[in-house]
């Protein structure tokens, strides 16, 4: 008997006739005689709602108290899908991640899983239960609500997996696997049918929303066989693995775009060797992920390092370099929006010089400046204006060939 863990998105249970058709496709499974596991999300928008209803009261509301009024959404879901499972008499159970055995760090609002004991959930599919659980939420080791970060779902979906052993992850959601690019922006976009773990982490890392980077990662670490599939329609979806065994003539896999892209340019007056490990400790500290980083040190000239962060945490790393303004020893900060981040994702780049070289010529020919540049052994990214995006993506697109037409 196989043990099976799957993961509904909010669009899929957004209102209780899409539970309904959720349980349909649960009984399903457990027709077949698999031991199941489904974890879900808040309904459709109710996470932006309770945010807005948080804001409504103060634009800074402490994130504690965030977390205990976020984690209610994935509680009602859980509820309603197990009412309708005993509706359907399949006996049916549903846990918070609490109760599951999700232990976090005690980071509010973006904490990492650090253990999940599968223990409870084991006794209860030998009882011949469907556990349901609460994804995107856990607790920490002294005992507070956490939450995982948006689409902290999916890594609650794959820890589950590997605490049990399932034998795969099916990640359900309202589209049929992992395009080529977001086919809402790029119209020839196609579904993969196989990417490897290292290729969907750099796109989910880089703007794909299909997928939590966390949860690809614990699919990597652990070899649990991920798949994305549709909550709509009957298919085998994308299948993420260490290494794929179609379309292997493929050196681009993948296009991901970003939006609110910020880079924040500070100055100093003489070069000092430790400010970049100084910075950048700093804002680690406060929990704000810095992305692309560019030194410049010339003679003459005052020494400068740029970097990239999201919008959403502009403020917060104003707030934080001016705090520590004189230990770190700048002397102007600066910051630039209005940007946007594009990206070429493919394992096949490794052994095919010239890929960037490619993109940039590409991107020249469509006029698009390019203001920052990063590349690791599989991925190129820019920073573009965020007008040129769009623009740059399908552009990218076509230039490596992968469209349907194609």
């Amino acid at each position: 008997m196989s043990k099976i863990v799957m993961k509904f998105g909010g669009t899929s249970v957004g209102t209780t006739e899409k539970i309904a058709h959720v349980a349909n496709r649960i009984r399903k499974e457990k027709e077949k005689g698999h031991d199941i596991v489904v974890v879900v999300s808040a309904m459709g928008k109710t996470t932006d709602e309770l945010v807005k209803l948080a804001h409504e009261i103060t634009e800074s509301p402490t994130k504690r108290e965030m977390d205990m009024l976020l984690t209610t959404g994935e509680q009602v879901t859980m509820s309603l899908l197990a009412i309708q499972l005993n509706a359907l008499d399949i006996d049916a159970i549903s846990l918070t991640g609490w109760q599951a055995g999700l232990q976090t760090d005690n980071v509010y609002r973006n904490a990492r899983v650090e253990n999940l004991d599968g223990s409870k959930i084991l006794n209860l599919l030998e009882e011949g239960k469907v556990v349901i659980v609460a994804g995107f939420q856990g607790v920490s080791s002294d005992g507070e609500i956490t939450t995982l970060g948006r689409g902290g779902s999916d890594t609650t979906a794959v820890a589950i997996a590997v605490s049990i052993e399932a034998d795969i992850c099916d990640i359900y959601t309202d589209v049929e696997g992992v395009f080529t690019s977001d086919p809402r922006f790029v119209p020839n976009a196609r579904k993969l049918e196989q990417l490897e773990y290292d290729e969907m982490l750099e796109l989910a890392n880089l703007g794909a929303g299909v997928l939590h980077p966390r949860a690809v990662e614990f699919a990597k670490n652990y070899k649990i066989p991920l798949r994305v599939r549709s909550s709509y329609v009957e298919n085998e979806g994308t299948i993420l693995k260490e290494e794929v065994d179609v379309e292997k003539n493929l050196v681009v896999r993948g296009v991901a775009f970003e939006s609110d892209i910020v880079r924040l340019t500070i100055e100093y007056e003489v070069p000092f060797n430790g400010s970049l490990a100084s910075i950048f400790t700093t804002l680690a500290n406060n929990h704000i992920d810095v992305d692309i980083i560019v030194q410049s040190i010339v003679d003459g000239v005052k020494p400068t390092v740029s970097f990239s962060i999201k919008k959403e945490s502009l403020s917060e790393a104003i707030t934080v370099l001016e705090t520590h303004k004189e230990v770190l020893g700048f002397t102007f900060a600066d910051f630039e929006v209005g940007l946007a981040k594009v990206s070429i994702v493919g394992s096949g780049m490794v052994s095919n010089p010239g890929v960037a070289a490619q993109m940039f010529d590409r991107l020249r020919k469509e006029n698009i400046p390019v203001k920052m540049v990063s590349t690791s052994e599989i991925k190129v990214s820019v920073v573009v204006p965020q007008q040129n995006m769009i623009l740059a993506a399908n552009a990218l697109h076509d230039e490596f060939k992968l469209g349907l037409s194609q």
